[in-house]
């Protein structure tokens, strides 16, 4: 559902006194920093003045952001419900605002594989933490153990895998465009047993 003009007004006025009250600005500070006196600010925020173009990417300057993200207006989308992969213990959810990035939870059982030809590589940069559980990531020729609460952050480039260590664990994972790519052509490739962006060894 779109957003009538005032609701686009009200909203725009009160995203720029949340923004510069985040910066730690008084009205005088940043009435500086867009060259506007004060009270026209006062006004701007407040309602009492009408909101013109050449003053809003001049507060949108002023504000570090954009004329595009000032105006920008909400979504009525804003609950995502995952995509579920029961047999591997997977929930997959996008991220709407960058179609590249995947953000995946996964629920893992088994060891790292021991033979290092199992370890993949390809493109890309992962991020993950473990939300319960000890995760066991192999990269390169390093181990490392990756504790509840812990994150890792990697360039996949080096090979890699991931399991669980002395019982079952939980990782939440975020995969850039190309690291989802690469597992997607892994799994093709291999014809390995995975989850629908994500191999079974990460």
């Amino acid at each position: 559902m779109e957003q009538s003009t005032d609701e686009l007004d009200g909203l725009v006025r009160k995203r720029i006194r949340a923004l510069r009250v985040a910066q730690g600005w008084s009205l005088e500070e940043l009435a500086g920093r867009a060259n506007l006196s004060q009270s026209s600010l006062s006004r701007i925020e407040n309602g009492q003045r009408r909101l013109a173009l050449d003053q809003l990417v001049t507060l949108a300057r002023a504000l570090d952001t954009t004329l595009d993200q000032l105006v920008e207006t909400a979504s009525d989308d804003v609950i995502i419900s995952p995509t579920t992969d029961g047999a591997h213990g997977l929930m997959r959810w996008p991220v709407k605002s960058d179609p590249g990035m995947t953000v995946v939870r996964q629920r893992m059982t088994e060891p790292p594989p021991d033979n290092p030809a199992r370890m993949r590589a390809h493109p890309g940069r992962e991020w993950l933490v473990v939300l319960s559980g000890t995760a066991v990531l192999m990269l390169g020729h390093r181990r490392f153990r990756v504790e509840t609460n812990q994150a890792a952050e990697f360039p996949t480039m080096l090979p890699h895998a991931i399991g669980a260590e002395g019982g079952p664990c939980e990782i939440l994972g975020i995969f850039d465009r190309d690291a989802r790519r690469g597992h997607q052509r892994d799994s093709r490739r291999t014809g390995m047993d995975c989850a629908p962006d994500l191999p079974h060894t990460t």
